[in-house]
Parts: structure tokens; C-alpha cells; sequence
């Protein structure tokens, strides 16, 4: 599977391997999303994504500033879950909350699908619900840095871990920063699309690679890898294999 954040999914998803899984894509708006499991998940999803993305719109169209703000906001206990865990997300991570809509949207479809599949991967966007019995590889994609990618290996989980990825230079998501990419490792999707948002932010240039790795730990990830120009931080629970 690929992490990577804003480059055209038909680039990076036509170098995904699926390693005898079945891959499957579900489109709804602007959410797009790579299902890979032991079989054709589509029609199970669909539903999933219709609900959850139904909850964040009508909780947007009655709280304005939940969509617009770029820093934490009050929890809301009487919000639908994957509102209430977007906003703890960003809390952790000091940002918005919409910081995290895409993990926590791969995240609540992910789990909604343990059931139907031993094995259960959700990409939306570039940001992953992983949930794997085996060892898996994801592609940290760089286009613009001398880099280009690195190979990271995931192990065998007990339970999910969200992987997602940010830049500071690709795509159209608001950043502070200019890291060619932040990759983050979480024990949710939802902390760890917010932790690499945070983490993106602050790193403007090599100089800034090991304070972006302490934000990680601060934040309470389980790794970071941070490409900056032709430098390479990792900390954590990471792999690099290549």
C-alpha cells in the first residue's frame, strides 16, 4: 500500500500491490477511498462512507467553525463519535480538527469492515487504516523531493494502526511548513492524520527534522519519518527498508 497525501491516486495507486488482497475503490464527493481485502468490500462500504461523511456534513451545517478552524476546538459530547474523535485528535495534535477528516473517515470505514475480512487496509487520500496478519510494505512518496520515496515495512497488528502522511509542498491541504513529507504511525488513523498535519507544520527546512520528530513524540505517536530535501528523519515504530 502507499502513503502519500494530494498526487493523483491513479499515479500512486497503480503501483500498489495488493499481496493477494482484493482491491476495491468507493467514490462518494470527495472522498475516495482504496479498500483492500480478502474480497470485494464495495458494496459493505458504501453505506459506511455514506453515513459517516452524512454525520461530519450535518454536524459542519449546524457548527461552521468546526470546518473552518485551524486550531483545537471544545469537545462536543453530544456530536456523533467521529466527530468527538476528530476533534480529540486535533487536541493532541494542536490542530483543527478537520485536520484529521480523512484518517478518521478511512478509520470509522475500516473498522466497520473487521468483520467482513481477516485482513482490512482503508486508503483515503493517502492516509491508511491498516489491520494486516502479515508483513505488509508502504511507499512514502516524495515527487518533489531528491528522494522520491522511501520503502517502509509494517509488521503483523493486533490491532489497527493508522498510517497517514503530510506535505508541506504537495497538494492543496492548508500547511505551515515545507517538509517534502511527514509520515506519521498512530494507533489510530485519526491521531495520526492530525499528528502529521502538526508535525508538517513545523518543519520548514533540514534544520527543523529533529523538533518535528520531537512533536511526534510529544503528541503521542508511535513513529514519525520526516523527508526534507535530501534528509531523512525516523523515529519510532519504522521500518525503512529501501
Amino acid at each position: 500500500m502507499l502513503a502519500v497525501r494530494e498526487i493523483d491516486p491513479q499515479v500512486y495507486r497503480g503501483l500498489v500491490r495488493n499481496g493477494g488482497l482484493v482491491c476495491s475503490r468507493v467514490r462518494l464527493k470527495q472522498s475516495d477511498l482504496l479498500i483492500s481485502a480478502c474480497r470485494d468490500l464495495s458494496r459493505e462500504a458504501m453505506p459506511l462512507v455514506v453515513h459517516y461523511r452524512g454525520q461530519i456534513e450535518d454536524y459542519i451545517a449546524v457548527n461552521p467553525f468546526f470546518l473552518r478552524s485551524m486550531v483545537p476546538v471544545e469537545t462536543d459530547e453530544g456530536a456523533p463519535e467521529i466527530v468527538r474523535v476528530m476533534i480529540d485528535a486535533g487536541a493532541k495534535a494542536g490542530v483543527g480538527p478537520m485536520a484529521a477528516v480523512a484518517g478518521a473517515l478511512a478509520e470509522f470505514v475500516g473498522r466497520g469492515l473487521m468483520e467482513s475480512s481477516p485482513e482490512i487496509i482503508v486508503e483515503n487520500g493517502g492516509d491508511i487504516f491498516f489491520h494486516a496478519s502479515s508483513r505488509k510494505e508502504v511507499l512514502l512518496l516524495a515527487e518533489s523531493s531528491p528522494l522520491k520515496g522511501l520503502r517502509i515495512a509494517v509488521g503483523p497488528t493486533s490491532s489497527p494502526i493508522g498510517i497517514c502522511t503530510s506535505s508541506g509542498i504537495l497538494g492543496h491541504s492548508i500547511s505551515f511548513g515545507n517538509a517534502h513529507a511527514v509520515m506519521i504511525v498512530a494507533a489510530s488513523a485519526s491521531l495520526a492524520d492530525a499528528a502529521a498535519t502538526s508535525v508538517a507544520n513545523i518543519v520548514k527546512g533540514v534544520s527543523d527534522i529533529e523538533r518535528g520528530l520531537d512533536r511526534a513524540r510529544e503528541i503521542g505517536t508511535d513513529g514519525a519519518v520526516i523527508l526534507a530535501s535530501d534528509r531523512v528523519g525516523a523515529w519510532g515504530r519504522i521500518e525503512i527498508v529501501g
